[in-house]
Order: structure tokens, then sequence, then C-alpha cells
């Protein structure tokens, strides 16, 4: 399952790339909202690096969350 792990102070989550929610962990609900924004306008791109990382390839730098 394509999905992005998170940190945040000390906190750690894991997100659904292709639903775009929260599949484990926990993050202060405001910073959450704010990764599941980041993960639904870079899905496109979250998946091709998911893509080329499951076949051990180099992946893409995407636009981080600011």
């Amino acid at each position: 399952m394509p999905h992005v792990h998170v940190e945040y102070q000390g906190a750690e989550a894991v997100v659904d790339i292709v639903a775009g929610a929260l599949i484990d962990g926990e993050l202060p609900p405001a910073k959450l909202k704010l990764v599941l924004a980041w993960v639904e306008i870079h899905r496109d791109e979250l998946l091709a690096d998911w893509s080329l990382a499951s076949r051990g390839e180099p992946i893409f730098r995407i636009e981080p969350l600011r």
C-alpha cells in the first residue's frame, strides 16, 4: 500500500497516499490536516515516487511541506 511516514516533534504517523488518510500513529490535529492536504496536492508525484522506489530506482524530490 503506497504510504508516507511523517515525523513532527517526536510524533510519528503513516499516511495512505491513495486514500489521503491516517493509517497509523498520530500527529497534532492541525499538523495532520496540513499533511493530508500536502498528500492530496502531491498525490501523483508521491505515487510516481512510490512506483520508482518499489523497483529500487531513485526517486524525485517533492516540494516539502512548509
